[in-house]
């Protein structure tokens, strides 16, 4: 069960990648308006759902102790993200406000997994 908890843990770490990657290289082009919600951002946002299910119930399924308040918390940052991502994805220009939150909020749950004990 380590190991398949292991993966799910790589796999997460892949979709938070893909998430911050995705905002970081359009970070330059928020100054002149252009940035917009790149593919990478929606995957890595799915990614990072589906994987934290998952990595919940493998670490209930292994008895191992849940703090469902830190994950609530991550899940309704995360639902945040997704919604103006999902909303925004197709559009050729995303608002700076929007954009600026979907990088905080995604620096938020970083900073939220790693030092929330």
């Amino acid at each position: 069960m380590a190991i398949l908890i292991n993966v799910f843990v790589a796999l997460h770490i892949i979709g938070i990648a893909a998430l911050l990657g995705g905002f970081l290289t359009q970070v330059k082009a928020m100054g002149p308006g252009t940035a917009r919600f790149v593919p990478a951002m929606l995957h890595g946002a799915l990614t990072m759902l589906i994987t934290g299910v998952a990595l919940v119930g493998l670490n209930q399924a292994d008895d191992r102790t849940v703090n469902n308040i830190k994950i609530g918390v991550k899940l309704l940052i995360l639902v945040v993200i997704l919604a103006l991502v999902y909303v925004r994805r197709d559009e050729e220009r995303a608002g700076r406000g929007e954009f600026a939150a979907v990088g905080g909020l995604t620096v938020a749950n970083i900073f939220i997994a790693t030092l929330w004990t």
